[in-house]
């Protein structure tokens, strides 16, 4: 394996072999975006499982004549609340003649549509007025494209015609509002919301990135690069993403796919030139530290991608398509994103040389001032072990270490605390709440909501056998909640007659009461015989979608699990610390939820999460806490062999504090920028994943895992025998290394000796642990990007 890893080092990194790979990539990215371009099909967007009765109604209410259509509606009412007079209900219905007109005439300039001024369907109707005599409702008829991003330009132009018509110019004059509301509006206005949106957040993304590299790197070129590579990737994964999106009909956000490419592109280059900068205090050739850093990070990138994309796969799973189509895609973009820092960055970065640190070049002998030696008797039970240079995170380790039981106490408190934000909070939104960004339909609704049963918006839908049509809507009728149930329209399909019945509730139809009424509507019509009846409309498929989305949760999150369980073992090989870093990144998810559920009520106003957030937050949360379980505990294990599993882990948080932190901020904050998009199930997620890595990265793998191995001690690395016997064989070597204290002046070459077997594989660490204590040790990870960027790298 280590001779697979050097020779592709190599390749990568040489002179020739650089530019030949360089060169390979140009022209396979060159020949994807060519091929590939113009990918992206425009898809409707459901939210309900593909088998849900919600969809079933739906699949049926498309056979119906003029299926395409969908009545918006515009809400009149004074701005001083006062009650409509005779003329005001008799202009609206002059403007209700105008909107007809309106909208034959954009009718007819569509070819493909087949309708006549004489369509009764093709006619505006109304004015419906309220109980109250203060609102009236002009229904509009519409046609409806596939996307609301093809309705919102219909909707633009009847808003566009009602702000220049002189009819409706003269009710406005009078204080009058007129908005356009219900379905088609509401989904043109998100739509709408949308526009630009994505390339807002690609450039808040990536001035995110290029701020924390250059903060990190302190070097006016040396971020540029890993940008440029990361940002093609992205590219590259938009293109590849839409490509297969149309081959296997999927849905999803590419918003979310751009902040996962940026944030685990980001952070595989931190891991990636931090070792590399690392390597350059040992050797003066760019080229072979370049080949070295890449040979001791190429498997832990691997390992942290493939938990990541093996979890986002378990999607495949889902029952809510936009979940599905997220987990396939999302896969392949960061797939793209390992890719392009394993195989792209190098050569770059072996073409630039190490210039790119300037002004902060790393030299060979800032390695050597950083070094503590200690000389002592080179007998079998006393050996110097290599520690890293001292530090903030060695400080905090030790502390830790040396009091596990208060640290690990306060860090449960901390998670305890921030569990409590669950309390209290529900799952699901109502159409408003979803949307966060104030817009006209909202608006109407809310004037709908004040004159007009709630449930007039959007109304429940019933698609049942024709001679079985008058009993359902009776029958519906009697239930408490129902405003009214009428049969409007009836057709044939596969040789058998269904109609269709339209029901009135008097609730919101996204509320508590809303989604009930729909329960009870499916138990009365389904114990109706030969009724073969399916309620559908928009309360029944937010109803589906919310059973739909727990039913993935509780299917999808032990396969999470599961997978991050056998990585974890497939790479630390001990079962203890596999478990025990599952059960505290389950407990870190928890915590990280409910204190984004508390920041969400505080920051956005919301009691609730959307009914997706959960299982993507956790998925995430998880995923990604692994991946610096990784990187932690894979360090951990190495020093262990040398040091023992309480000391082990001490130098393992010394070298990996820095850089995991640092990786920990990048992915915060490219997830917080999910914050720009509109949709309230984007910015619940950016938030609780962001706080949740920062929790992750600074408690978690600071304190309560470094606790964890401070009161467990070596039996953690059961069965490792190198490990589980090093504590006791270097008992005394520790205390003859804390009396000498001195340095030797010629250790230089030895440290480097020592750092390479420190580094190999886990049966060369034990085999060079057998041998140590013939040594002189010096320090194995150098701590020289310390000195400089003040992050340790692992």
């Amino acid at each position: 394996m280590n001779t697979t890893l050097t020779k592709s080092a190599h390749t990568l990194v040489s002179k020739r072999g650089s530019w030949f790979v360089l060169g390979g990539v140009v022209i396979l990215v060159t020949l994807l975006f060519g091929l590939l371009s113009g990918a992206g099909e425009d898809r409707a967007n459901e939210s309900a499982p593909a088998n849900s009765e919600s969809t079933q109604a739906a699949q049926l209410l498309q056979k119906f004549p003029d299926a395409d259509k969908q009545s918006v509606m515009v809400v009149a009412s004074h701005d001083d609340g006062s009650v409509l007079s005779d003329t005001d209900q008799s202009e609206l219905g002059k403007l209700s003649g105008s909107l007809s007109d309106y909208i034959d005439s954009a009718q007819s300039g569509d070819s493909s549509t087949d309708s006549s001024a004489g369509d009764d369907a093709s006619k505006a109707s109304g004015p419906i007025m309220s109980d109250d005599g203060k609102a009236a409702l002009l229904m509009v008829p519409i046609e409806v494209g596939l996307t609301n991003s093809d309705t919102a330009e219909t909707v633009d132009g009847l808003r566009g015609f009602i702000a220049n018509d002189s009819q409706a110019g003269q009710l406005t004059d009078s204080g009058m509002s007129l908005l356009v509301t219900g379905g088609p509006a509401i989904g043109a206005d998100i739509a709408s919301a949308f526009g630009g949106a994505d390339f807002t957040l690609l450039i808040v993304t990536i001035v995110i990135v290029a701020l924390l590299l250059i903060i990190t790197y302190r070097s006016p070129i040396l971020w540029l690069l890993p940008l440029i590579v990361i940002g093609t990737a992205d590219g590259l994964a938009s293109t590849v993403t839409a490509a297969v999106g149309d081959a296997l009909d999927l849905q999803f956000d590419a918003g979310i796919i751009s902040v996962l490419v940026f944030g685990a592109g980001a952070n595989y280059a931190l891991l990636f030139i931090s070792r590399y900068r690392e390597e350059l205090g040992r050797e003066s050739d760019h080229r072979l530290a370049l080949g070295s850093a890449w040979t001791h990070t190429a498997s832990t990138i691997l390992a942290s991608n493939l938990t990541v994309v093996l979890s986002l796969l378990s999607l495949i799973f889902a029952v809510i398509p936009g979940t599905r189509g997220l987990g396939i895609t999302a896969a392949v973009g960061l797939i793209i994103a390992a890719a392009a820092v394993l195989f792209a960055l190098p050569p770059v970065l072996a073409i630039c040389g190490k210039g790119v640190f300037w002004p902060f070049v790393p030299k060979v002998q800032e390695a050597a001032d950083e070094i503590a030696v200690v000389e002592t008797a080179s007998d079998e039970t006393t050996g110097a072990k290599p520690v890293a240079k001292a530090s903030i995170w060695r400080t905090i380790a030790t502390r830790v270490v040396k009091k596990p039981g208060i640290h690990l106490g306060a860090g449960i408190i901390i998670l305890g605390v921030m569990a409590t934000g669950l309390i209290g909070t529900s799952v699901g939104l109502d159409q408003s709440e979803k949307f966060r960004v104030q817009s006209e339909s909202a608006q109407g609704l809310d004037t709908l909501a004040d004159h007009f049963p709630p449930g007039e918006s959007q109304p429940i839908w019933v698609v049942t056998d024709s001679a079985h049509a008058k009993e359902v809507a009776d029958s519906v009728s009697d239930l408490d909640g129902v405003v009214r149930a009428n049969v409007t329209d009836k057709t044939t399909t596969g040789g058998t007659s269904i109609s269709k019945v339209m029901v009135t509730g008097e609730y919101e139809p996204d509320s508590p009461a809303g989604l009930d009424l729909v329960t009870d509507i499916r138990s009365d019509v389904h114990a109706i015989d030969g009724a073969d009846a399916k309620v559908g409309g928009a309360a029944a498929t937010e109803l589906d979608a919310r059973d739909g989305n727990a039913q993935d949760f509780l299917a999808i999150a032990p396969l999470i699990l599961a997978i991050s369980f056998i990585i974890l073992l497939g790479i630390l090989r001990a079962p203890l610390v596999a478990g025990t870093l599952l059960v505290v990144n389950v407990a870190s998810s928890a915590a990280s939820i409910g204190l984004g559920a508390f920041l969400s009520r505080t920051i956005f106003g919301q009691a609730a999460l959307d009914a997706q957030v959960p299982i993507l937050a956790f998925l995430f949360l998880v995923a990604l806490g692994i991946d610096y379980s990784i990187f932690l505990s894979h360090r951990a294990k190495k020093e262990s062999v040398i040091h023992g599993s309480r000391q082990g882990m001490i130098e393992a948080v010394s070298h990996t504090g820095g850089v995991i932190t640092s990786a920990g901020i990048v992915l915060a904050g490219v997830f917080a920028a999910l914050g720009m998009l509109p949709l309230m199930v984007l910015g619940q997620l950016g938030l609780i994943v962001g706080v949740g890595v920062l929790v992750d990265t600074i408690i978690v793998r600071t304190v309560i895992v470094p606790a964890i191995f401070g009161l467990a001690g070596n039996k953690m690395w059961w069965p490792n025998k190198a490990i589980t016997r090093s504590e006791h064989k270097y008992a005394d070597a520790d205390a003859a290394a804390a009396g000498a204290g001195v340095t030797a002046a010629g250790a230089g070459e030895a440290g480097t000796r020592e750092s390479s077997a420190a580094d190999d594989t886990p049966d060369e660490s034990a085999q060079a642990g057998s041998t140590h204590a013939e040594r002189t040790h010096l320090l194995s990870e150098s701590e020289s990007v310390g000195a400089s960027t003040g992050h340790s790298k692992h």
